[in-house]
């Protein structure tokens, strides 16, 4: 092998090594390099795009196309951030498109670079930003009106236990009082769950053992369900260390993700819990060294949830139970929010749900 061959196969390992999709396009407009990344954004395969027209290879995305053409005539570099969505069959990718002219030492072009980001992450990781914003300000009007709620509520209790004191004991009214009893223990519940919402506890950071959590809320949900035939499956993470957090607090989240998917399921369902570190995100706190995420995945087979739902999923108040407050979930996310890390839910259609929730991998 010459010089000139490893050097080309040096920069080629460069390219291919590249988190961002990178494909090369001679004057000619045939692609000469495509690289691994390129391949996952576009879902097309090197070996089908390389001496392919890259207009024939990309045609239905004029942007892109556009953008190739017009640096390829003048030279400019074009940078285009926020427009562009490449469908991948049914699926869609937000992506950020910079193209380039590729130049030899003396200054002549001989081709375009186009280089591709999946911005999927960051829209997600935006979403989430938008959510905790949202709820922090629900949060606040919830807190006032459960302080003002709570203290009528005990004088309505204390007036219905003092009348069923004074009814005769065969008197059918006794039933009337301690319907308003239950009614008002069970007002008294969801606003001691908006306070929860609104005014969540200091954290109390230890090192917390994420697999003994997530085992302990198994083994006790496992008698709970045993008339159910549930089936629970784990997958866990052996590598994943002992994280900083507050053990109640992920105790709560775990611990009702894990019951609604029970829920979820019919008679010999499954539920599967999955842990693992990612590197798709990292997390940056001023001061702080970069932190991996540890993602923690509960998955049901059962009908999964609707598109319209999906929207609606985290927001207080709403609910696809028929005896629920609808805050469960909105306080799942206030705790992971409070842990610096963010939660998000896919649902295909009958094909189950899965509630992914990342935190920081802090020591």
């Amino acid at each position: 092998m010459t010089i000139r061959d490893k050097s080309q196969e040096f920069y080629a390992n460069i390219i291919d090594s590249v988190g961002d999709g990178v494909i090369v396009i001679d004057l000619g407009g045939t692609v000469s390099l495509m690289n691994p990344a390129a391949e996952e954004i576009t879902g097309i395969s090197r070996r089908q795009a390389q001496g392919t027209l890259f207009a024939t290879l990309l045609k239905g995305e004029t942007i892109l196309l556009e953008m190739v053409g017009k640096t390829s005539a003048t030279g400019m570099t074009i940078v285009d951030y926020e427009n562009i969505v490449l469908k991948k069959g049914k699926h869609l990718t937000p992506v950020s498109a910079t193209t380039f002219p590729l130049l030899l030492q003396n200054g002549e072009p001989i081709g375009t670079i186009l280089v591709l980001r999946d911005l999927t992450n960051i829209r997600e990781l935006e979403e989430a930003v938008r959510h905790a914003d949202r709820l922090s300000t629900l949060g606040t009007l919830a807190a006032g009106l459960a302080h003002e709620i709570k203290n009528p509520l005990g004088g309505i209790k204390g007036a219905a236990q003092l009348l069923e004191l004074e009814l005769p004991a065969d008197s059918e009214l006794r039933d009337n009082v301690r319907v308003m009893i239950r009614e008002v223990e069970r007002v008294n519940r969801i606003v001691e769950e908006l306070l929860g919402l609104a005014s969540p506890r200091r954290l109390q950071l230890t090192k917390v053992n994420l697999h003994k959590v997530l085992g302990d809320i198994i083994t006790l949900q496992k008698r709970s369900a045993q008339g159910k035939n549930i089936t629970f499956q784990q997958q866990f993470d052996p590598s994943i260390p002992p994280i900083l957090a507050d053990e109640g607090l992920l105790t709560q989240l775990f611990l009702n993700l894990v019951k609604n998917a029970e829920e979820a399921v019919d008679e010999g369902g499954m539920i599967k819990i999955v842990s693992r570190v990612i590197s798709d995100y990292s997390m940056t706190q001023k001061g702080e060294r970069r932190s991996r995420m540890v993602a923690v995945e509960v998955s049901d087979n059962g009908p999964g949830i609707g598109k319209e739902q999906l929207e609606h999923l985290f927001t207080p108040f709403f609910t696809t139970k028929a005896t629920g407050t609808g805050l469960g979930l909105a306080i799942c996310q206030k705790i992971v929010s409070e842990h610096r890390g963010m939660i998000k839910v896919e649902s295909p259609p009958g094909k189950g749900t899965t509630f992914t929730v990342m935190v920081p991998l802090i020591q």
